[in-house]
């Protein structure tokens, strides 16, 4: 069985722990990184064209407008095929309920017939949000698995669980 890890993750400018830090790797790329390290996998990380503010508040209110909108901001490189991936793991943080909108731009280009799909998710306090919803309506034609929500401030201590949690979730589909 074959893993794919897509994420985006924000680096930078993030909320932590009641105030803004800047983090040299994104939460999310962190978590998505101890997934690959847990069962294997190739990684690939949704970047988009035009780059969102540096400026925490800033990006929010960006990332709020995509929502409003339904935008689907054009991304710098997309995965073409996920025919030879059984697994694919889902990676993002929740901004305002969901993924980030340029997720989807990517999501929506792709097969998803007979595929395992995990949503992992990095938060402030939200959980998944609709994140799994909202795939379980994007990913049509694949199953959608138990996944991960970790706070966003715990990413860099979540080693352990993510481990475990991937671990156990390729076992279940042997």
């Amino acid at each position: 069985m074959k893993n794919l890890i897509i994420f985006y993750s924000r680096r930078g400018q993030n909320y932590s722990d009641g105030g803004i830090k800047n983090l040299e790797l994104g939460n999310t790329e962190i978590v998505a990184e101890f997934i690959k390290n847990a069962i294997g996998g190739t990684l690939f990380e949704i970047e988009t064209e035009k780059q969102y503010s540096l400026d925490y508040y800033k990006c929010t209110e960006e990332a709020k407008e995509e929502l409003k909108t339904n935008a689907r901001p054009k991304l710098k490189n997309y995965i073409k095929t996920i025919d030879e991936y059984n697994n694919i793991f889902i990676c993002g943080p929740c901004w305002w309920g969901t993924f980030p909108m340029a997720m989807f731009t990517q999501l929506e280009t792709l097969d998803w017939n007979g595929k395992n799909i995990f949503a992992v998710v990095t938060h402030g306090g939200s959980g998944f949000g609709n994140c799994e919803r909202d795939l379980i309506k994007t990913c049509k034609g694949a199953k959608l698995g138990k996944g991960l929500a970790i706070f966003g401030s715990q990413a860099s201590n979540s080693k352990d669980e993510v481990f475990n949690w991937a671990q156990n979730t390729v076992k279940s589909l042997l």
